[in-house]
């Protein structure tokens, strides 16, 4: 491969992939695979381990940008530790899993799952971001009909609304600006987050240095099991007896119960098995998640690619050990990555904060849901019609012969 056309119209595709995705919580990887494959002229297995790396690239860069952002109506962090402390283990957890069941489907049922997942998640989160910009609507009118009145207050005793009203509004500005990126971060948290992803990736290194399918290979791979459930039935049952909270859900604190946590643990397994299965990033099921039970639309973004930037690190430490790319190849796409990623969260906060909505953000995972539908599903037929073609076997695999092969 050499420096040309197909790098640059790639590297604009990737710019514009992982900007939208790190608005959206999503990352990217659903116009990353498309691009490596189409565009550039990697094989599937490389492109999968590429769009891995940038998807680590502008997760990791947005995350950072992250870690100094409070959350849009409290005196918060914009990551809801608690939220990513509940779902991180069991999606590293899925996502073990998911690769496995990679090599076992067949790439027709991978493309049919997929086409469904992304449509079914593109028509619910474009419901969402429809309800979430009527309700900013209402709250805007609410806000001129309360200016109004405070401009006649303001009328009647001028003096009085300057000197009370005035400087407290300003105080609360400054005191939020001035809070740190070392004390915006909640350290325990954040280490228990590193702790699960560090033992984790320890097994999963430890895997490859294991005969396939042998007693070894399976313990290393059940050890992994007591770690995620253990930290994740941790946090549940935390919540579940009031000595943690979602506080970015505000004052709409719900009384947690017990298959509702046992349900968003299983949803974080059921996210990374299909990011494992289909060679993404679990956010595409995350954001819409987190939206869906009330969590503002950039904590959703926020704490979705947070779970998510650990996860596909992890992917990527498997892929460099089996030499799945190209280095030179890779840091340079990482690069367009991350740089993407800071320039979408710089301008889509200027964006919320000229037009006062949210929903800014909804609407950009949609369009990223369904373009990712389009091309996934798109190079799923093709690769699917060719097999027929070629008369190629399409049945499920067996997971011991095809790791012994390779």
């Amino acid at each position: 491969m050499k420096f040309g056309w197909r790098i640059i119209v790639g590297s604009i595709v990737g710019f514009l992939g992982s900007a939208f995705g790190n608005i959206g919580g999503i990352g990217g990887g659903g116009i990353f695979v498309p691009m490596l494959t189409l565009i550039i002229g990697f094989d599937t297995k490389s492109a999968i381990a590429i769009s891995k790396f940038m998807i680590t690239g502008g997760a990791t860069a947005t995350v950072f940008y992250n870690l100094r952002q409070r959350h849009p109506t409290l005196d918060l962090p914009v990551i809801d530790y608690d939220l990513a402390l509940l779902f991180q283990p069991m999606l590293m957890l899925g996502i073990s899993i998911g690769v496995d069941f990679n090599v076992i489907f067949p790439e027709w049922m991978l493309t049919v799952l997929l086409i469904i997942l992304f449509v079914g998640l593109s028509i619910k989160s474009f419901l969402k971001g429809v309800e979430t910009w009527k309700h900013e609507t209402i709250m805007k009118k609410e806000a001129r009909k309360n200016s109004r009145i405070d401009d006649i207050a303001t009328a009647e005793d001028g003096a009085h609304y300057i000197h009370t009203e005035g400087p407290v509004k300003d105080n609360t500005k400054e005191l939020r600006k001035k809070v740190s990126m070392v004390d915006n971060i909640r350290w325990k948290d954040l280490g228990h987050l590193f702790a699960v992803w560090i033992m984790i990736l320890a097994l999963e290194i430890g895997k490859n240095y294991t005969t396939t399918c042998s007693g070894a290979y399976w313990a290393v791979n059940l050890l992994q099991i007591p770690i995620a459930v253990g930290m994740s039935s941790y946090q549940a049952m935390r919540l579940y007896k009031g000595k943690r909270s979602i506080a970015s859900k505000g004052d709409q604190q719900p009384r947690w119960r017990v298959w509702q946590l046992i349900l968003f643990c299983c949803c974080g397994t059921l996210a990374g098995t299909l990011a494992g299965l289909l060679g993404l990033g679990g956010g595409f099921i995350l954001a819409p998640l987190f939206l869906g039970i009330g969590i503002p639309p950039q904590v959703a973004s926020a704490t979705s690619i947070l779970a998510m930037a650990f996860s596909a690190s992890m992917a990527v430490v498997e892929y460099y050990l089996l030499k799945r790319f190209p280095v030179p190849y890779a840091l340079c796409l990482v690069g367009v990555a991350t740089a993407a990623s800071l320039v979408g969260q710089y301008l889509v906060r200027k964006v919320i904060a000229i037009l006062g909505r949210a929903s800014v953000i909804i609407f950009v995972l949609t369009f990223t849901l369904c373009v990712s539908a389009v091309l996934l599903g798109g190079v799923g037929v093709v690769h699917m019609i060719q097999k027929i073609e070629r008369k190629e076997h399409m049945g499920f695999g067996n997971l011991c012969m095809y790791t012994a092969k390779n």
